[in-house]
């Protein structure tokens, strides 16, 4: 038993290592053009040069890998130049080096998007300039819409699901994974819209409820975190986890390992989309246009949703390598998105009768207090 599962981790560390940006080297940047400017001051400059902010994966520069090389055509086909491309991993990351300087386009999930647009950092997207928005889904179209103002294109989409061990616990449904001593959990604050799902909206929660979800995880005795997902395979893999949170990706690799790994059946799961979205000081707009047109690419998408495990927001992406990416997660099946419970503005934006929520800071307080 214990050879078979170490062959079966030594399988799933490989189909991790090839299939995700999590294990990519991290992509060089390319040098400025000009002095950077203050974060007042537009980086979008008139000969057609770009400086972007994305997280890793989604805009790597000069083909890390020959899966991850669809920027590399862009300054060719195009003629407009990649003059930065600044990488984060987190959305803390991506909040500090927004406050150091401006970009033209930033590729922001759910916590830094309401950000931007709450301080005035991003300007609204004319939709009529993107082809291929109208092949998104309007499920997630609308959540970064304001109205008939769009502020971002979404460019890849994941949610998060509990995963057993079939072999060690019959425990099967969400209930189980906080009666369990032997649970990895995703080293997040947003782990907390997860502990909060069955009381309600995961996302909108006032201080008590904020309050509750953490002493259900607190309630977890045995309860570890992980930032890398090899951590998850080793776990799994060792036997030494019972429950881990986890994507639908890394559970179909981890099934291709052979590992005896099922997801707990819930009603629903929490969400969360990223979308590229315009600086609010870019006045020379058609290269960053032409930007979001190859990000809205069907090929592109299917690159960049091979590359980090997500699902592309293009459903015509749902071919050749990112087959299966689409196939774990549902992206090609239209009620599939009805059960997700997606990240729209962050904690704090409750309307009445709900009350005032906690914000994303306190969230991340009690999760510091957690994880300790």
């Amino acid at each position: 038993m214990i050879r078979s599962r170490l062959s079966a981790m030594a399988l799933a560390l490989t189909a991790l290592g090839c299939a995700g940006a999590a294990q990519a080297p991290s992509p060089p940047t390319a040098p400025p053009a000009t002095p950077s400017p203050s974060p007042t001051e537009s980086a979008a400059q008139s000969d057609g040069t770009l400086q972007i902010l994305a997280y890793r994966g989604y805009a790597e520069y000069g083909g890390v890998s020959p899966q991850a090389n669809w920027t590399g055509t862009f300054e060719k086909s195009t003629g407009c130049r990649l003059a930065r491309i600044d990488t984060v991993r987190t959305p803390e990351e991506m909040s500090a080096r927004l406050a150091t300087r401006a970009y033209d386009l930033i590729a922001a999930g759910p916590v830094v998007s309401a950000e931007l647009i709450e301080a005035g950092k991003v300007k609204p997207v004319d939709t009529d300039r993107v082809e291929g928005y109208d092949d998104i889904p309007e499920r997630l179209r609308e959540l970064f819409a304001d109205g008939d103002t769009v502020y971002g294109v979404p460019f890849l989409w994941g949610y998060h699901e509990f995963l057993y061990d079939s072999s060690r616990t019959k425990g099967r449904v969400l209930a189980d994974v906080f009666d369990s001593d032997r649970v990895l959990l995703r080293d997040s604050p947003l782990t907390l819209a997860d502990a909060a799902l069955a009381d309600g909206d995961p996302f909108e929660l006032d201080a008590g409820r904020l309050e509750k979800a953490a002493e259900r995880l607190e309630g977890i005795a045995g309860r570890a975190f992980w930032t890398n997902q090899l951590d998850l395979v080793k776990g799994f893999a060792t036997g030494t986890i019972d429950y881990g949170q986890a994507t639908p990706h890394l559970r179909q690799l981890l099934e291709r390992a052979r590992l005896p790994v099922k997801a707990v059946t819930a009603p629903a799961v929490t969400g969360w989309a990223d979308a590229w979205m315009l600086g609010s000081g870019v006045t020379a707009t058609d290269c960053a246009y032409r930007w979001l047109n190859r990000m809205t690419d069907p090929g592109t998408q299917r690159d960049a949703a091979a590359w980090n495990g997500l699902a592309p927001a293009n459903t015509k992406a749902c071919k050749g390598r990112a087959r299966s990416v689409c196939e774990a997660y549902g992206a090609n099946k239209a009620n599939r998105l009805d059960r997700v419970v997606f990240a729209t503005r962050p904690p704090g934006d409750c309307r009445p009768p709900k009350g005032e929520c906690t914000d994303y800071a306190a969230w991340s307080q009690r999760w510091r207090e957690l994880a300790e």
